[in-house]
């Protein structure tokens, strides 16, 4: 296992291509290819996710500065309901304390800012809803080009972590049962072959238990893709297991909200497995 710190993550960005200059927005580097990258040269990477409606001002976002956050490779912004944060104040304020890259991780097509560097287009494929399948992403489509937002074709799997979550509920899809890989893997190969570009398995925040080591192996040895696992991991080591497994990016969010400590616990442990 080889820990990807904000060193080598930076390192990543030589990889990147540039995209339609004339955008409101111009973007040289592409997220997506610098996470083909580290996939291809078998290195991990750790991602933050925060939600808007959980920073009230700048202070809140202070453990950005403070030691552990090295080992961070993205910041991922949004949440299956924002009502109150503000996308675009919030990546203001991530922008003036990282340049990590800022990754879109939306609820629904208002958690939209020119703001950030990349856009996770999902589409919940383990779900029969079709306006998360593809409705909202037709809402969605003209605004993105607008802003100018490098969008990332993202097949989303929620998958069942004991409880029902704020994501099961707002994407009106049940959860892929926790307990059967192969339904995981045979879902994430056809996202693949409907050119996804890559996984996230997500049992959504505040899940009782993380998605299973077996599951994301079963997905890792289905498609070749890079592939994002959250949601439940509550501990250094629970993302250790999922980067063990197959995963290439782990995401922790509600952990860092409970304990500020997590990151640089995180780091710590990290150091030690090199």
């Amino acid at each position: 296992m080889v820990f990807c710190d904000r060193t080598s993550s930076k390192g990543l960005l030589h990889h990147l291509e540039p995209v339609n200059e004339s955008t409101p927005h111009p973007i040289s580097e592409r997220w997506i290819t610098s996470l083909e990258s580290a996939v291809s040269e078998g290195r991990k990477g750790l991602a933050v996710l925060v939600d808007p409606d959980n920073i009230r001002d700048s202070e809140d976002l202070d453990w950005m500065s403070g030691p552990g956050f090295d080992a961070v490779h993205t910041v991922l912004l949004g949440g299956s309901l924002v009502t109150e944060g503000s996308m675009d104040t919030v990546a203001s304020w991530i922008r003036e304390r990282t340049d990590t890259p800022i990754v879109l991780f939306p609820g629904a097509p208002s958690q939209l800012t020119a703001e950030a560097d990349a856009l996770l287009f999902l589409s919940v494929i383990s779900g029969r809803n079709p306006d998360a399948l593809i409705g909202k992403h037709v809402e969605a489509a003209t605004r993105v080009r607008e802003l100018g937002l490098d969008a990332v074709g993202c097949g989303y799997m929620l998958i069942d972590g004991g409880r029902t979550t704020t994501a099961h509920y707002m994407s009106g899809s049940l959860p892929i049962p926790g307990d059967k890989p192969d339904i995981a893997a045979t879902t994430a190969l056809a996202g693949h072959y409907l050119g996804q570009q890559c996984m996230y398995l997500d049992t959504g925040s505040g899940a009782d238990r993380p998605v299973s080591t077996d599951m994301i192996a079963a997905v890792r040895a289905a498609v070749p893709c890079p592939i994002i696992v959250g949601g439940g991991m509550t501990s250094p080591d629970a993302v250790m297991d999922a980067w063990a497994s197959g995963a290439d990016l782990a995401v922790v969010g509600s952990a860092i909200e409970r304990d500020p400590h997590f990151l640089s616990a995180f780091a710590a442990q990290a150091e030690r497995q090199r």
